[in-house]
């Protein structure tokens, strides 16, 4: 895949995750932890410190809390120039960490928030498309309501006609959805329509295409991809992750990229502790896109976007924000402190 020659702009809003501490319960003591996040702003901060030029286009509202939370993208080396400021409140989510016997948990508020008010035709595309080599946006802002999906089928469907690569990670989010549409493949599939590279696994291909796939494992994987790759003409690569949960702190991750005539994977690989699972699969994205740009094989970019989400989750908060070199030296054997 070839490298862009603009910057990756990744489109959706940025959100203030507020998280209740790790071995609480919600208010059980009085703070909460809060963090910048919102999957595309995750992109762009983990591109920017694999040393990629990121833009950002979204909004946040006017005024201090959104001054800080662009303050904190700029921190991380991501352009935040297109991002619109109108009145409104900030979209947030409330992350309840999981315990014995209980599964992590989302909460959202995000209804009415200055991003998800923005009217479609309210942005100008031809202006913040102007010079860019990239587009990454995900199911997470079409799941936000009509105007979301509007939004995100119009940039990439501008994109693709402007011959700029478009990234579509599928973040499916069901909370969301529930809120407001019954049929989310008919809102998505005109969008993957555009794309170019499609994160998604075997659920996401049930989802766009109506049907199961039968199997188990690595040829599931690649019988699904396959299918994505058929529906979808304009799609080259379609990257995957493939979860094992064997204990709250121990998972067992195996990433693939599969293309019609080629595939690489990893072996399942074991990450341990878990401290933060949240932006570990935003993680992976930009790894998998930095590892392709490089002009990396399947596998070695699919292990680069394994290495990149394994970081991650070790870190609290959102952004994976390491660096080329930590990526390239990340050890998934036994670890020893460095002196």
């Amino acid at each position: 895949m070839i490298a862009p020659e603009g910057p990756i702009a990744c489109f959706g809003e940025i959100v203030l995750r507020v998280s209740v501490p790790h071995g609480e319960l919600p208010l059980q003591s009085a703070r909460f932890d809060a963090y910048v996040g919102g999957a595309e702003a995750n992109v762009a901060v983990a591109l920017a410190a694999l040393g990629r030029l990121t833009t950002m286009i979204s909004a946040v509202p006017e005024g201090p809390i959104g001054d800080g939370v662009l303050g904190e993208l700029r921190r991380h080396g991501v352009d935040v120039a297109p991002v619109l400021r109108p009145a409104g409140r900030m979209g947030l989510y409330y992350h309840l960490p999981g315990g014995a016997m209980r599964p992590a948990e989302v909460v959202y508020d995000r209804a009415a928030s200055a991003f998800a008010e923005i009217r479609s035709e309210s942005w100008d595309w031809d202006a913040l498309l102007a010079g860019v080599g990239w587009l990454h946006l995900s199911g997470v802002t079409p799941a936000l309501g009509p105007a979301g999906a509007a939004a995100a089928l119009e940039a990439a469907t501008r994109a693709r006609v402007a011959g700029i690569g478009v990234s579509f990670d599928g973040n499916w989010r069901g909370r969301l959805w529930e809120r407001w549409q019954p049929d989310p493949a008919s809102i998505l599939k005109p969008i993957v329509a555009q794309a170019t590279l499609l994160f998604g696994n075997h659920r996401d291909a049930a989802l766009l295409l109506g049907r199961d796939f039968s199997g188990e494992g690595a040829d599931r994987r690649r019988e699904a991809a396959l299918a994505l790759l058929d529906a979808f003409p304009s799609l080259t690569h379609v990257a995957s992750t493939a979860r094992e949960i064997v204990a709250p702190d121990t998972h067992r991750i195996a990433a693939r990229i599969d293309t019609r005539d080629d595939s690489g994977a990893t072996e399942p690989t074991p990450i341990a502790p878990v401290i933060d699972r949240v932006g570990t699969g935003d993680a992976f994205a930009a790894g998998v896109l930095d590892g392709l740009w490089s002009g990396k094989t399947l596998t070695d970019a699919a292990r680069h976007g394994l290495a990149l989400a394994a970081l991650k989750h070790g870190l609290r908060g959102d952004f994976a924000p390491f660096s080329r070199a930590a990526v390239e030296q990340a050890s998934f054997g036994t670890q020893d402190i460095a002196r």
